[in-house]
């Protein structure tokens, strides 16, 4: 059950955190990669170790690394080819790359809501739109964006972050409406609190009051949200679109 082996996948934002624990997921069931990322140097590193720890029947399998600065969309256009390109077809999209810059919303400069919009919101649109025709005419497809818990709930500070993140659930929706006959799903997974080198740098008191709000008690791991992609893209979920699976121990419950 949830074996991706001969399948395909493009993953954005791969070569840290959420991103990784994805794309090595994916990779563990057998599915060739194209991973993305903005740096270069980090993103083949990355790629490097996917090969080594491939599945033995796949170590004759070479991932692909792209490089891509989703804030560029001439460079964004460009990824879906060069991904189809290396790997011959593209099964899987899982757009996860995203940024913050957070402030509140008198304080927040043109710039800090342009940015993520332009890096979390358009970039997501301009991969899924690449990715529809090749999918529709090979009758399947898998599209999974990353969107967040703050997309349902809002968070003070985050205007454009949980605007970026809500409108990539509402577009999401509107997608698997045009894509279901041809067996293309569309979903999204909201994380909560995921364990990152961001949140490992909180205080202790700081962490331990984050937990509380969780009722099963601790924060995600990567690996929760690699989980829910690897049955999303499977063939077992063909049935399962315009969904958004939260991942966030019961902290929401919607």
């Amino acid at each position: 059950m949830f074996n991706l082996n001969g399948m395909t996948a493009l993953v954005t934002g791969a070569s840290g955190g959420i991103g990784s624990a994805i794309a090595r997921a994916l990779a563990l069931q057998g599915a060739r990669l194209a991973i993305s990322g903005s740096n270069a140097e980090k993103l083949r590193a990355f790629r490097d170790e996917l090969d080594e720890h491939s599945p033995q029947h796949l170590q004759e399998v070479d991932h692909v690394a792209i490089a891509c600065n989703l804030g560029d969309a001439e460079q964004v256009e460009k990824l879906v080819p060069a991904a189809l390109e290396s790997l011959g077809k593209i099964d899987i999209l899982i757009n996860n790359a995203g940024i913050t810059r957070d402030n509140l919303a008198m304080r927040m400069k043109d710039e800090e809501w342009d940015a993520v919009i332009r890096i979390n919101l358009e970039s997501t649109f301009r991969l899924m739109r690449a990715a529809t025709k090749p999918m529709m005419k090979a009758r399947f497809g898998r599209i999974i964006n990353v969107t967040s818990i703050v997309g349902t709930t809002g968070n003070p500070g985050q205007m454009n972050y949980c605007a970026a993140k809500g409108g990539i659930t509402a577009m999401s929706k509107s997608l698997a409406q045009e894509l279901a006959t041809r067996n293309v799903t569309v979903n999204c997974i909201a994380p909560g609190f995921i364990r990152t080198a961001m949140t490992d740098g909180l205080p202790d008191a700081q962490k331990d009051a984050l937990n509380t709000r969780i009722p099963a008690g601790r924060m995600g791991e990567g690996e929760d949200i690699a989980a829910a992609a690897v049955f999303l893209a499977s063939k077992e979920a063909g049935y399962v679109t315009g969904q958004t699976l939260h991942v966030n121990g019961g902290m929401v419950m919607v």
